[in-house]
C-alpha cells in the first residue's frame, strides 16, 4: 500500500506571516476534497492530510475510503530550534493535547509514546524550519521512530542525508510530497509492501518495513509551485493582481532557497557521517542531561 505522508490543503494557514504577508496569501489553496481525489487518481491507497498545526481539513474527509487524520506539528526543541513533526492517525482529543505540549519536546514525545501514535521528523536535513544544532540530531536518533527520507520538494542531497541517517540508525523511512499545490501531490510517497489495510500499513511502519518512493524536488519544481500559489492568491483576491510584476522575483527567491538547501546539506554531511559514530547508546546518553 502507498500513502503520501506529507501533503497540505487550504487549511495549512498563512504564508510568511512573520513578514507581514500572512493576511494576503496562504501557504496552500488546495481544497481537501480535491487533494483526496487527486491522490486517489494517482494511485495512492491510503490518504491523509498533514496541514500545519490543524486537522480542520480532515473534517470533510472523515468516512472516505482509506482516509486517516494527521497533521504537521510545529514544535520547539530544547535547543530553541523549530521542528516540524508529522503525527499520524490521531483523534481530535489527541490533537488538542499535542498542541498543549508542543513547546516542551520531552513532554510531547512522552505523550505520543503513551498514546501509541506514530510520528516522524519531517525534512530533518533542511533549512525549512531554520537552523539546526548537533543536539537536535541527538534527539532525532534517540527518540524518534521515523524520519522523512524523501521530501518531494527537497534536493537529492538533502534527502540523501536523511536516508543515510535513517538507515544507519534503523529508523522507519517515510516519503511525502510536501505538496502545497495539486500538481505536486503524490510525487513522493511511503510504501509498505504486502500491507492490505491501514492497520497493516502502520504495523509495517512500526516494524521498519517501509520504503520511500517517488521523486525529490529541485529548483524548477519549487519555482513552478510558487508561481501556482501566487496565481491562486490572485484568483482569491483579485486586487493582488496589482503585484503581478513581483512574480518576476519568484525565480530569484527560489534560487536563493536552492543554494541555501545545498549549503545546508554540505554543512551537515561531514558532521553527520564522520563526527558521529552512529551508536545509539552513546547518542542516548546526553539526553539524561537535557
Amino acid at each position: 500500500m502507498k500513502c503520501d505522508m506529507h501533503v497540505h490543503s487550504i487549511h495549512s494557514g498563512p504564508l510568511l506571516s512573520s513578514y507581514g504577508l500572512g493576511s494576503v496569501c496562504r501557504e496552500c489553496y488546495s481544497p481537501p476534497e480535491q487533494v483526496y481525489d487527486t491522490l486517489r487518481r494517482r494511485g495512492l491507497d491510503l490518504i491523509t492530510l498533514t496541514d500545519h498545526d490543524s486537522i480542520d481539513g480532515g473534517e470533510t474527509l472523515r468516512g472516505k475510503p482509506g482516509f486517516f487524520l494527521s497533521e504537521e506539528v510545529t514544535c520547539l526543541m530544547p535547543s530553541g530550534n523549530e521542528l516540524h513533526l508529522g503525527v499520524y492517525d490521531l483523534a481530535e482529543r489527541q490533537h488538542i493535547e499535542i498542541h498543549r505540549r508542543r513547546t516542551d519536546l520531552a513532554s510531547l514525545l512522552a505523550y505520543l509514546e503513551e498514546q501509541n501514535l506514530f510520528f516522524s521528523v519531517n525534512h530533518p536535513f533542511s533549512t525549512i524550519t531554520g537552523k539546526r544544532a548537533w543536539e537536535d540530531f541527538v534527539w532525532f536518533a534517540s527518540r524518534f521512530p521515523a524520519l522523512e527520507t524523501l521530501n518531494g520538494h527537497l534536493l537529492v542531497s538533502n534527502n540523501g542525508q536523511a536516508a543515510k541517517f535513517a538507515h544507519r540508525l534503523h529508523k522507519a523511512c517515510l516519503g511525502g510530497s510536501d505538496a502545497h499545490t495539486l500538481t505536486s501531490a503524490g510525487s513522493a510517497y511511503t510504501l509498505v509492501p504486502g500491507a492490505r489495510n491501514k492497520a497493516e500499513f502502520f504495523e509495517g511502519l512500526r516494524m521498519g518495513r517501509s520504503r520511500a518512493g517517488g521523486h525529490s524536488g529541485g529548483y524548477w519544481k519549487l519555482t513552478r509551485d510558487a508561481v501556482l500559489i501566487m496565481g491562486s492568491a490572485i484568483r482569491e483576491r483579485p486586487y493582488l493582481g496589482l503585484f503581478t510584476p513581483l512574480a518576476l522575483l519568484i525565480p530569484v527567491f527560489t534560487l536563493v532557497n536552492h543554494c541555501k538547501e545545498a549549503a545546508f546539506a554540505r554543512r551537515w554531511k561531514t558532521i553527520s557521517t564522520e563526527d558521529c559514530l552512529w551508536d545509539k547508546n552513546s547518542i542516548r546518553q546526553p539526553l539524561s542531561s537535557v
